[in-house]
This record gives C-alpha cells, sequence and structure tokens, in this order.
C-alpha cells in the first residue's frame, strides 16, 4: 500500500470518528434538553396547585395532604415488587446462567424475555380477575395470625383489591428485567475467575459467591433500579388491581393508591386546578425517579473497580 492510500484511509478514519464523535455528543445534548424541557414544562404547569388555597386542592388540606398518601402508596408498592422479584430474578438468573444444562437454558430465557413483552393491561386484567379472588383466604389468615401487626390489621378486603395484591403484579412485571439483565451480567463474569476459584477446590456455589456476585454487583444494582424505575411508573395494571381511597397502613384492605395510577385514573376527566394538582403529582414522581436513579448510579460507581457494569 502506498503512502498516498495510508494518508487518505487515515483521513477517511478520522473523518468517520469526527462524524461520530458529532452525533453522539448530540445525541447527549438532546437528551439532556429534553430531560430539561419536560421537568420546565412539569414545574410551569403545576406551580397552581403549590400556590392554590389549601382548601380549593382535593381534599381541603393543601397539595401536600393530597400527595402524601399517594407517594407512600407509590413507594410501599414499588418495594413490595422490589422485595419479592430481586431474589426470584436472581436465583432464577443464576440457574439460567450456571446450572441449567444449555438446551433448557436457552428456551428458559426466552420464555423469561418474553415475559417482558407482555402489555401492562394484560397483567392488570389478570391481577383483577384471577390473583385477587385467590389471595383473599390468605389475607383473611394474615389477618387472623398476625393482625396485630398494622400491616397486616384492619378490615381484610373481600375483592383482594390491596396494595400486597398490586406489588405481586408489579414483581411478576419486573421479573424478566431483573433476571434478563442479571444473566447477562453473570454471564461476563471472566472465565478464569471462575476456573481459578474450582482449581482451588470451591464447590460451584463458592464460585459463584466468591468470584461471580462480586463481579456482577454494579450489574445487579443496575438491574434491581431499572426495575424499581418500573414498579415506580406502573399504571394500568396497578389502577386495575388497586381500589381508590385515602391511605390505609395495611397492606390487606381496600382503599390505598399510586400516583401513576391516580394520575391515569383521573386525567381524561380533569380540568382547572385538578389538570394542575395531577401534573403535580407527575412532577413528584418525576423527582422520586430521578433521585432512585441519581442513588444507584452512586453506588455503582462505588464498585467500578470489579465490575462488569460499568
Amino acid at each position: 500500500m502506498t503512502t498516498n492510500t495510508l494518508t487518505r484511509a487515515r483521513g477517511s478514519g478520522r473523518a468517520g470518528d469526527k462524524v461520530f464523535s458529532g452525533a453522539s455528543r448530540s445525541a447527549g445534548i438532546l437528551i439532556l434538553l429534553t430531560l430539561f424541557a419536560v421537568a420546565l414544562f412539569l414545574l410551569i404547569q403545576a406551580l397552581p396547585a403549590f400556590t392554590a388555597d389549601p382548601a380549593e386542592v382535593s381534599g381541603g388540606e393543601g397539595f401536600a395532604s393530597y400527595i402524601w398518601p399517594i407517594v407512600v402508596g407509590t413507594v410501599i408498592a414499588a418495594a413490595i415488587a422490589i422485595l419479592l422479584a430481586t431474589p426470584v430474578g436472581l436465583g432464577v438468573a443464576l440457574f439460567i446462567s450456571h446450572y441449567a444444562p444449555r438446551r433448557l437454558a436457552a428456551p428458559l430465557g426466552y420464555v423469561i424475555d418474553l415475559l417482558a413483552a407482555i402489555p401492562s393491561v394484560i397483567y392488570g386484567i389478570w391481577g383483577y380477575l384471577v390473583l385477587a379472588p385467590v389471595l383473599v383466604p390468605g389475607y383473611e389468615w394474615l389477618n387472623a395470625n398476625l393482625g396485630f401487626l398494622p400491616i397486616f390489621g384492619g378490615p381484610v378486603s373481600q375483592t383482594g383489591k390491596t396494595m400486597l395484591t398490586a406489588g405481586i403484579v408489579l414483581a411478576v412485571m419486573v421479573l424478566p428485567i431483573i433476571t434478563s439483565l442479571s444473566r447477562e451480567i453473570f454471564l461476563q463474569t471472566p472465565g478464569l475467575h471462575e476456573e481459578a476459584a474450582l482449581a482451588l477446590g470451591a464447590t460451584r456455589w463458592e464460585m459463584i459467591r466468591m468470584a461471580v456476585l462480586p463481579f456482577a454487583r454494579a450489574g445487579i444494582i443496575s438491574a434491581v433500579m431499572l426495575g424499581l424505575g418500573r414498579a415506580l411508573g406502573e399504571t394500568m395494571a396497578v389502577a386495575l388491581v388497586l381500589s381508590t381511597g385515602s391511605l390505609i397502613p395495611s397492606l390487606i384492605s381496600s382503599g390505598n393508591q399510586t400516583i401513576a395510577a391516580e394520575i391515569a385514573l383521573n386525567f381524561p376527566e380533569a380540568f382547572g386546578l385538578r389538570m394542575s394538582e395531577l401534573i403535580a403529582a407527575g412532577l413528584v414522581l418525576f423527582v422520586i425517579t430521578l433521585a432512585v436513579n441519581m442513588v444507584a448510579r452512586w453506588i455503582i460507581s462505588r464498585h467500578r473497580e470489579f465490575s462488569g457494569a460499568n
């Protein structure tokens, strides 16, 4: 290859690098501008709810009293979902990546991935028509035996449309996200690390505990936080499963709600101050989700040195 040919090849490569770099930078700036525009829109539209006379806001006690119960409901439903889905998702991911035969691992992985493609309204219908009635006897048992705990006290819902039911439905919905991401991170564990642990006499579980889980720590946190984001913002499934009402501390009683479901159920008929209230609720959910992601990134950055998710 002549000197001129090499010079032209290097010049075209540098031009391609410049184009790609500019496109990437533009995409990043566009995302930031979009995020800023959404936040600014929500803030402007929500101002009337923040400055209105407390007696004019839903509930008659101001926006803080109106939003607090559904914020708590949102956090409780998402927390239940994550607490249930995380151990199951990690267990399934480890089974697929390190225990299942290859002929079984691939089809099982496809099935888990397909769960993410099911529309949320289908999960809501399943939770409303199938899961909720099945759980009523279990709620009655919890109330009879553990009713001294506030979360299992109060009148038992005879429809099964409770916060615990919503949390279980959300757990099923976020399960494929946690499982799929964790499985891919587990498969990225360096083979030399696994072989070295096994060569030193470690059992398969000890190898996973010493080599796989430390490597995948940040990736697991990322997967859980993505699942938490889905649980916080889920709308239709929660709206179908939960009964509306003010905050009730019990997980097996009717009368709780989440921010996303509150907006979905009331926005079509809202106008004036009521619409500002719902947009303000959306702003609160926006802030909660942003805070969760910032905390997740901070946790991940602490384990950057030995991680497969940087």
